[in-house]
């Protein structure tokens, strides 16, 4: 997982007020907590162009004050109206000792279902992965090259690398649908071909 640097200063004042304050002056106010006492720092909010702006999960070392602390985005809340961060947690990383982070699922190959017209459907496009820091992907992989018309695959079916996948393993992940534009092939089975058939009967 790659890292981004962030640049913070301790925030020696709490509470509503001075967050507003904060953020009138372009700064986020920030908490990180898993590290015993929790670090109330702001940052400018240019910070997390990279960070929060990006599909893959990506650590965050940020340099409060000349000391460095290894994190992860635990929450970010927005203003329900510009959209403007206003808050983000962290979660601090303790050498050998799991963590938990959102990492998106990057799907690899064009599905033979698709080459055939079948329809790509994406059901669950992020996981919650628990890992040590070293195991922690930014995203995860899911070769859907041989996917069929009628085929699906679940959270089960992803390969993991040292991580584990928090959630429902039955949980479909991606699937073929069989559309109009289906072509009968000779790499499709029986099974396909029954589907397509099942759609031309309803459709006529």
């Amino acid at each position: 997982m790659r890292s981004v640097a962030i640049e913070g200063k301790t925030r020696e004042e709490l509470g509503s007020k001075n967050a507003k304050q904060l953020r009138r002056e372009g700064m986020v106010p920030c908490v990180i907590y898993g590290g015993g006492e929790n670090i109330h720092f702001y940052t400018d909010k240019r910070s997390f162009k990279e960070l929060l702006y990006t599909p893959e999960a990506l650590l965050a070392v940020v340099n409060i004050d000349g000391k460095e602390v290894k994190c992860v985005v635990r929450d970010s809340q927005y203003h329900p109206v510009t959209e403007a961060i206003e808050h983000v947690d962290f979660f601090q990383l303790t050498d050998g000792q799991p963590v938990d982070v959102s990492a998106p699922i990057n799907l690899v190959g064009n599905p033979r279902g698709v080459r055939n017209g079948g329809k790509l459907k994406f059901n669950l496009r992020r996981l919650t992965i628990r890992a040590t820091e070293e195991n922690l992907p930014g995203m995860v992989d899911l070769n859907v090259e041989n996917l069929r018309i009628g085929q699906s695959l679940r959270v089960s079916d992803i390969p993991t690398a040292g991580f584990e996948i928090l959630g429902d393993p039955t949980r479909s992940v991606v699937a073929i649908k069989t559309s109009r534009n289906v072509v009968a092939g000779d790499d499709e089975d029986e099974d396909a071909e029954g589907a397509e058939a099942t759609a031309e009967t309803a459709e006529a």
